[in-house]
């Protein structure tokens, strides 16, 4: 089963509809339809969050399905909305999503909120009740943890290593890094997931790392995968991402 693949995009909407638009070309060429999988993180960092939802939520106007997946940048974003002072147990308890590290502030930023450093987070959860839209906020929602197909696990962090899929944690799902950006085991279908910012998608055998560090600003990359074969898309066209024997990171 073909599958369309996005890593994180981090309130990019340019390089967003760039990646569609090679989905579109690669589309033309092949003349199949296929579901485009975005691997979470929409929001934070970028600057154009808001911006980012809105084109999800209009939803494909041709080929196959769109599926979201949640990250925990998305989940924050989510949390705050609903109660500011309640922490995601996977942040570190230094960081709030509003610290610079994590870019809410610029999420709150692209829905008009005054993001003033002086302003008391009360205010900003208050002026945020009134200009994040109801759509997005069931948007978020509904955003599922995990897509499986027959060949291949599409999430956003990972898994945890010798654990059933029905079994995964919320939280490692969404957060994973320990344990798992070390593990060369084989999980039965290639994990393709984002999370970990890399300066290019890199293939592991077993798993796939999509997120290039458009929250960072560079380029995001969008992937074909057959079965457990991956290229990446460019505007030469289709690009092979082959097993790399380095250690995993």
């Amino acid at each position: 089963m073909r599958a369309y693949v996005l890593g994180d995009i981090h309130g990019q909407i340019d390089q967003l509809r760039r990646a569609h638009a090679l989905i579109a070309a690669d589309r033309a060429r092949t003349g199949e339809d296929a579901p485009i999988i975005h691997l979470g993180d929409l929001t934070d960092r970028g600057p154009a969050s808001r911006d980012v939802i809105d084109y999800l939520l209009a939803g494909p106007v041709a080929g196959g399905r769109w599926i979201t997946i949640r990250g925990n940048h998305d989940f924050m974003f989510r949390l705050f909305l609903d109660d500011p002072t309640v922490q995601d147990p996977g942040l570190n308890p230094a960081y709030t999503w509003l610290h610079d590290r994590l870019g809410g502030r610029d999420t709150l930023r692209s829905y008009g909120v005054d993001v003033a450093e002086d302003r008391p987070v009360a205010d900003l959860w208050a002026e945020a009740q009134g200009r994040v839209p109801l759509p997005h906020r069931v948007f978020l929602d509904n955003l599922p943890l995990l897509h499986r197909t027959e060949s291949a696990v599409f999430v956003h962090a990972g898994i945890r290593p010798g654990v059933p899929l029905i079994a995964q944690e919320p939280t490692d799902l969404m957060w994973i890094r320990q344990g798992w950006l070390d593990d060369r085991s084989d999980h039965g279908p290639l994990v393709v997931h984002g999370h970990t910012a890399l300066d290019a998608p890199v293939h592991y055998g077993n798993r796939v790392n999509l997120d290039a560090g458009a929250g960072y600003g560079r380029p995001l990359v969008p992937a074909v995968v057959e079965g457990r074969d991956v290229w990446l898309l460019t505007e030469e066209g289709r690009d092979p991402l082959l097993p790399d024997t380095a250690p995993a990171i």
